[in-house]
């Protein structure tokens, strides 16, 4: 199967592989690149059952625990509660 790409850089694709992955309108595709390819995955519940676990044990919850609390001490400081 082959698409082209629109003068916006757009492309279709095609009905078969819509209809096979469930790809309907508003649905949300990922884009990645690998070895010189580029990969459309529809992000659904498949992909995110697929990507489930996938930071475990790399300590990026907290990480981005600790990014909120500093963000939420920024906004604090910024702007301070009103008394009224």
């Amino acid at each position: 199967m082959q698409s082209r790409v629109s003068a916006k850089g757009q492309i279709v694709i095609p009905a078969l592989l819509r209809r096979k992955l469930g790809i309907k309108k508003g649905t949300k595709i990922r884009i990645s690149e690998e070895g010189g390819k580029i990969i459309l995955e529809p992000v659904n519940d498949r992909l995110l059952r697929s990507l489930r676990g996938i930071l475990k044990g790399t300590g990026a919850l907290e990480e981005m625990m600790a990014e909120r609390a500093l963000d939420r001490d920024r906004e604090d400081a910024e702007f301070p509660p009103r008394i009224r």
